[in-house]
This record gives C-alpha cells, sequence and structure tokens, in this order.
C-alpha cells in the first residue's frame, strides 16, 4: 500500500522555480511535498547557469594575461590552461552554491522532499516512489533539457550538450558547437581563449533575438577573438572521421562544405521536461513546446500550475523565480497576477556582454510608431578608455512622452547595469528621471545618463528656447 500525503502543495521540480515555490510557501507555515527526480537545483545549478559562468570566468582570466601588455605589465607567451583544474574550478563553485538548494536545508525548512520520479496518476494525485500525494494545488516546475535535432549520423558519435560539457578534463582540438545562440556563443568564446579552436555553426543569425545593431558589435568582437562562425549553415550530416575525429556536413548558399572536430557541441535549444509526468491523466494540456497556461499560470487543470522553462516561455532561471512569486500570491492569497514579460531582462554573458530589457527598436515602432533612439558608446566614457574596455555602446528607445520602453547595451558590465534598466522598465519611467539622477565618477553605469542626456540635444538648438534665454539676461 502507498503512503497517501496531503500537503497544501506539491511541487514536481526542484530547480529555481520550483525551491522558490516551496520555500515560500514554507516560511508561511504551509504544508509542502517537493519531487525532484534528479539533482536538487536542476539545469542552473549543475549544467547551466552557475557552471557556464564559472567556465567564462576561467576564460576571462586567460583572456586578461593575453591583453596584460595593455596596461604595462609584460607576459611572454600565452597563458598554460590546466583542463582538469578549470573542471575542478567549475565543481567547487558548484559545490558552493549546492547546500543552498539541499535535501537537506530544504528539510529543515519544513519541506518534505521525495526523491523520484513524480507522476500524475488522476487529475487530483501525484505518484512519486512509494508514495500518493492528494495536494490542494499542484506545481510543475520541471524545467528543460537540451533539445537535440534529429541530424543524420549524430546518434553515430559522441557529442556534448550542455549536460555532460563541464565533465571534460582535456583540452579540446576543434570545437564545433551546432548553434549560435547565448549558450552556444558564450561556450564558444570560453573554450577559444581556454585555447581551443572553435567553429560555430548556425543555421539562422547568431544572436537572432536580440538587436542586430549590437549584436554586430559582439559578433565582430569574437570573430577577432579567433572564433570562426559561420551563419545561414543547415547542419546535414555528422560522421565519424578515423578512430577519434568527427566530420560535419553543411550547406550555405546551396553549396555543400566540411569542417573536422575533435568534439562537438550541440546548443539548439531547449525542450521542455514533460515526459514521464503523465500529463494527459491530470487532464492537463501541453504541445512539443511545452505546457499550455492561462495567463495566470494556471493549466488546463485549475488545480494545477506550471512555472518556468516547462510553459515553453521566456527560459531564465529569473523568470522561474519571478513565476514562483506570482504562483505563490495566487494561492496563498487568492491575488491572480499574471506575468509580464516585457519587464524580463536577459543577458547573454560573453565579452562584451549583451544585455537587453523591454522592447527593441523594431518592435516599439511597430508598437507606438513615433519613437526616439537615444545612444551613448563606450568610447566616450572615462571609465572604459582607462580599463581599455571601450567596444560597445547603451540603446534606449523611448515613446513619444519620453517613456522608456527598451534598452539595450553591449559591452563590460552590461548585466550588472540591467539591473538599473529593468527597475526603469518596471516603473514606467522617462527620460527625464534618468537626467536627473547623480551618477558617481567615473562609472560604466554613465552611458545611461548621456544617453538620455541627449534627448534634450535639440532643445539647444531651437530659436523660441535661444531667444527665452536671451530675454532672461537681460534682466541680469
Amino acid at each position: 500500500m502507498s503512503e497517501v500525503l496531503k500537503p497544501d502543495i506539491c511541487v514536481i521540480g526542484a530547480g529555481s522555480g520550483g525551491l522558490s515555490v516551496a520555500a515560500a510557501a514554507a516560511a508561511f507555515g504551509v504544508s509542502v511535498v517537493l519531487i525532484e527526480k534528479g539533482k536538487m537545483g536542476g539545469d542552473c545549478l549543475n549544467y547551466g547557469c552557475v557552471p557556464s559562468k564559472a567556465i567564462l570566468a576561467a576564460g576571462k582570466h586567460a583572456q586578461s594575461i593575453r591583453d596584460a601588455e595593455k596596461f604595462g605589465i609584460t607576459v611572454s607567451g600565452e597563458p598554460k590552461v590546466n583542463f582538469k583544474k578549470v573542471h575542478d574550478h567549475i565543481h567547487d563553485v558548484i559545490a558552493q552554491i549546492e547546500p543552498n538548494d539541499s535535501v537537506e536545508r530544504f528539510t529543515g525548512l519544513g519541506v518534505e522532499v521525495i526523491q523520484a520520479e513524480g507522476r500524475f496518476k488522476d487529475e487530483k494525485t501525484v505518484i512519486a516512489g512509494d508514495k500518493e500525494i492528494q495536494a490542494r494545488r499542484f506545481v510543475i516546475s520541471t524545467g528543460s533539457s537540451a533539445f537535440v535535432p534529429p541530424i543524420k549520423g549524430l546518434d553515430s558519435v559522441e557529442y556534448l550538450t550542455n549536460e555532460t560539457l563541464f565533465e571534460n578534463t582535456k583540452k579540446m582540438g576543434h570545437l564545433v558547437i551546432i548553434g549560435g545562440g547565448p549558450i552556444g556563443m558564450e561556450m564558444a568564446q570560453a573554450h577559444r581563449r581556454l585555447g581551443c579552436e572553435v567553429t560555430v555553426l548556425e543555421g539562422a543569425k547568431a544572436l537572432g533575438k536580440d538587436d542586430p545593431e549590437l549584436t554586430t558589435i559582439l559578433l565582430d568582437k569574437l570573430r577577432e577573438e579567433g572564433i570562426t562562425l559561420i551563419e545561414g549553415a543547415m547542419v546535414a550530416n555528422v560522421s565519424k572521421r578515423g578512430k577519434t575525429g568527427i566530420r560535419v556536413s553543411y550547406t550555405k548558399d546551396d553549396k555543400q562544405h566540411d569542417v573536422d572536430a575533435t568534439h562537438i557541441l550541440v546548443a539548439t535549444g531547449r525542450a521542455a521536461n514533460v515526459d514521464g509526468l503523465s500529463l494527459g491523466a491530470a487532464g492537463v494540456e501541453y504541445t512539443r513546446r511545452g505546457i499550455t497556461v492561462s495567463d495566470d499560470l494556471r493549466t488546463s487543470n485549475k488545480r494545477i500550475y506550471a512555472i518556468g522553462d516547462v510553459t515553453g516561455g521566456l527560459q531564465f532561471t529569473h523568470v522561474a523565480g519571478y513565476h514562483a512569486g506570482l504562483v505563490i500570491r495566487g494561492i496563498l492569497f487568492r491575488k491572480k497576477a499574471v506575468p509580464n514579460d516585457n519587464m524580463i531582462p536577459w543577458v547573454t554573458y560573453t565579452e562584451p556582454e549583451l544585455g537587453h530589457v523591454g522592447l527593441t527598436e523594431e518592435q516599439a515602432r511597430e508598437k507606438y510608431g513615433t519613437v526616439k533612439v537615444l545612444r551613448w558608446p563606450y568610447h566616450e566614457n572615462d571609465r572604459a578608455i582607462a580599463e581599455r574596455k571601450t567596444t560597445g555602446l547603451i540603446k534606449m528607445v523611448t515613446n513619444k512622452r519620453g517613456l522608456i520602453v527598451g534598452v539595450s547595451i553591449v559591452g563590460t558590465g552590461a548585466g550588472e547595469m540591467m539591473n538599473m534598466w529593468a527597475l526603469a522598465i518596471t516603473n514606467k519611467m522617462k527620460v527625464g528621471d534618468v537626467v536627473g539622477y547623480v551618477s558617481p565618477y567615473p562609472t560604466l553605469s554613465e552611458i545611461g545618463k548621456r544617453a538620455a542626456v541627449t534627448n534634450y540635444t535639440s532643445l539647444s538648438r531651437k530659436p523660441i528656447i535661444r531667444s527665452v534665454i536671451r530675454f532672461l539676461q537681460k534682466f541680469g
């Protein structure tokens, strides 16, 4: 006989969103069961955000050695990279964060954690191991996994995804990355800086969801560092070459080309984790993209919510956390909270970084018709000059009333700066609000204020304004 549990909330998936729901509910004294079949912390901690930023940091330190002579510091030769120690650095970072997401911590918070696969038995029951959970509300937060496209011959070779990449302990001779999205471009730069030859094959445009004016700046920089980036390259076939080699065949401009690799990383997007949940038994509708949710994140079964990547929407850790807060308000306080994707920032953590929040210039023109685009370059920022990080710019888009509707930045520190601009978009701030605050000097963030000030440049040339000034001068 299965043990029957009757908590107020049952959470399936212990990634960022699921952990946030469980912790918040427990803090309010609500009974919670948390089910996780894999590692606590989910993809972000174990295979995604955390290890990828750790390897990017290693690559950044290697690059700083190459750039040292710009600052009058002499370093002889290329930096020597010990990939085993890079591997150890990555896993030490994971290990330091791991206790925050552990079974022990959540048990201590009062959450009952079940380490088993969870599946729906019916519309109000989940089975996990030898237990049946009959909760008042369920929250599905199972996230997503690397999507592996049906490329001919791919299953005949050993290929990497983000779930296996960070186990590598040896230098890769030639890494071919299939996919030029944020994951692909971040890993391309990290491995190139660590001394690997890197080729990226992208079927359409690299970093295609971002503003092309800014992505051009970033992609040019990545090419300068020695990354071979081929856009419009449709991978057709993968085959073994010799004992350890791999040949990737692709078409571009109706011609076939081959590139030989020692390793392949598949970075072609994410697929929602819905398999094994028996969603049909619960009356939960879903597609290949993910679970279908209403504007308040409820599924077709109103006692079941879905949050984060599994919904097929914006796939970021901070979105899952945002969804978690909305769902907690809905479950505990009966307050309908509707996500606003327009206020969600995102960042590609290359160097230079690429960040965005709100509408792009194209989207803003479609919505408002008349918009104003304000820019300021890094090469006119004193801190950027001192740091020799002058590649990049900020691009601020406003409507005709001066409301800030979108901000994109490419450059050093763009990710940190997006905090301010996400706040501005969320609170519907105007250009005048930015002009009115005092920015410490010298900081990279000054580019935002300088861009905002350009909104008023044209006023100084208007005859009526000059006439008013001359009139006032007469009075001393």
